[in-house]
Order: structure tokens, then sequence, then C-alpha cells
């Protein structure tokens, strides 16, 4: 009997598939990016096998419905509903907590933000903002962190830089370790490569972690 080939073997047991989003699916850009070839065929052969998936992203500068109609338009396969990202994820914990967000974050993901309490802020959430990373921006979420006895900062993700169009641009991770260097404390991830973002996907997708793969 002929060996399985080595992508058979490595899928055996699966039954679902954790897939990055950006560099992985499409490329950022001018007029929202473009998908990578074949990729969307790729989604679609995948949904085709029966198999359960789950999109994973550190995107912070849109909500997951502005997100998702991007892919949408670039031809992918996808709902809201199957996108894990860290703006939930940050609003779970903020109500778990009793937290009150200080919010450095941009524009397009403050809807995903809605309904939360940010009157008198307890913490800062920090995303990737783009141009709102201003120097007043940062120093104000400094200023409210530097007073809180025990101050926290949850960050939505940690990157360093990312590619866009021709070019690399900063991440969030380089002014949250600013705001860790100024106030003395160590900001907690929410996102990529927390343990925790990549275990909310699999209780989401309702399968332990031996039964999926991700790319």
């Amino acid at each position: 009997m002929a060996a399985k080939p080595a992508w058979a073997q490595r899928l055996a047991g699966v039954r679902g598939l954790l897939l990055d989003v950006s560099g992985v699916l499409y490329d950022s850009g001018d007029g929202g990016g473009t998908a990578i070839p074949g990729s969307a065929e790729a989604v679609a052969r995948i949904k085709r096998s029966g198999l359960k998936l789950r999109f994973c992203t550190n995107e912070s500068q849109k909500s997951r419905s502005k997100f998702v109609g991007l892919l949408q338009r670039l031809g992918f396969d996808i709902s809201v509903n199957e996108v894990t990202s860290p703006a939930p994820a940050a609003c779970k914990i903020l109500k778990e907590r009793g937290l009150r967000p200080h919010l450095l974050v941009h524009d397009d993901v403050r809807s995903e933000f809605d309904g939360m309490d940010t009157s008198n802020p307890n913490c800062v959430v920090i995303a990737d903002s783009g141009d709102d990373f201003s120097y007043q921006n940062v120093n104000k979420a400094f200023q409210v962190l530097i007073k809180l006895e025990n101050p926290v900062l949850i960050s939505l993700g940690k990157g360093r830089y990312y590619k866009e169009g021709d070019g690399l641009v900063l991440d969030v991770g380089p002014y949250m370790k600013a705001l860790e260097y100024a106030c003395d404390i160590q900001a907690e991830v929410v996102g990529k490569p927390a343990p925790e973002f990549f275990q909310a996907a699999l209780k989401e997708m309702g399968l332990e972690a031996h039964e999926v793969s991700g790319t």
C-alpha cells in the first residue's frame, strides 16, 4: 500500500482549521488591499470539505463587519460570526472585571466598544490607531495610566510592524512598549500570539486543540 502524502498525514484527525488573514489571504494596501492569488478558491475548497473554519486576525483598524465586508468584496466566502478578533475578546475582559476603558483605538473600530462605560476610566485599551497615534493621544493614555493606583493596559496585539502596499508601517507594539516603559507596567495582550486568543477560537469552533490545524 502506498504511503499517505505528507499533507494527508498532517490532516489525519483534523476537524477544523484556523486561518490567519493578513499576508495569508490578502495583502493590505491602497483601495483596501488585494487577495493573494488562489486564496479565495482555497477558502471555498476548505468549506466544501466539511472542515470547520475560523479566521483569526489581529486586525484592529476596522470593526469585524467592515473587515468582513472588505474580504467579501475581494471574493472570500466569509461571515462576521466566523472571525475571531481582539476587540470582542477585550470587551469580554472589560465586562468581567468591571473595567472602564480609555480607548486609544482607530475610529473605525470604536463601534466594537459600543455600550462600554468609558467614564472615569480605570484602564487603557490600545490598538493599531494609525494616524491617531499622535503625541497628544498617546500622552493622554499615559496620563490616565500614571494616575491609577493599579494601572491596567490592554493591548489588541503586540506586532512591531506590518506590510501595507509597497512599504512597512508601525503596528501597535512600539506604542504599547512606550506606555509600558513610561508607567513601569506590563500590558495584557489580547490577540495573537496570546494562548487565550487561540483558546477562544477553539471554543467558538467547539473543538479541542488536537483536532485543529492552523496556518
